[in-house]
């Protein structure tokens, strides 16, 4: 039997020790759900989506909607999260648990996936997968008969991507969906 784990105190994954993701961030209103492959570290540890601070999903974000502000500090996760919902966005993950040492996608082993399908948002209009690691699932979210596309992701460890190229490419997908002009 396999021992299970929001995230071990040290960081350091043992063998065997699985990690459970964090709930999905999702409304009745949500028009299009991004989904990133499994929490990094940073992440587990404040049990807050894309906690990371040099991640740029909630700096994109901002960016996307300029003249919206986007709350700040360190008890604005709650903030954060009704800002995106109102924007029409949800936020989950490909894998709901797995085994990791580190944050690094490469480093994922024993994936369990999430039940996308289980959510039933009646306004979904698209899928956006948020890097390669959670793209790999696109012939799974396919099914749900919705745009499926794939995102630059927002991860520290994708430096070949400029922030400019990143916001780019993220504006393109939101404007599609009519979520911005």
């Amino acid at each position: 039997m396999k021992k299970e784990s929001v995230l071990p105190s040290n960081g350091a994954v043992e063998p065997g020790l699985v990690l459970t993701g964090l709930a999905p961030v999702v409304s009745p209103a949500t028009v299009v759900l991004i989904l990133g492959s499994f929490p990094g570290v940073k992440s587990l540890e404040r049990q807050q989506y894309y906690a990371h601070p040099q991640n740029q999903f909630w700096k994109i974000l901002q960016a996307v909607w300029p003249d919206i502000p986007l709350p700040s500090g360190a008890d604005s996760y709650a903030q954060r999260c009704r800002w995106l919902l109102e924007r029409g966005l949800g936020v989950w993950d490909v894998y709901a648990s797995c085994e990791r040492e580190g944050s690094l996608d490469s480093a994922i082993r024993a994936p369990v996936a999430n039940d996308i399908a289980g959510l039933h948002l009646p306004k979904l209009a698209a899928i956006a997968h948020n890097g390669g690691e959670s793209f790999k699932h696109a012939r799974h979210t396919r099914t749900l008969g919705v745009p499926v596309y794939q995102l630059p992701s927002t991860s520290p460890a994708n430096a070949s991507w400029s922030f400019e190229r990143k916001l780019a490419a993220w504006r393109e997908v939101m404007a599609a969906h009519k979520l911005v002009a």
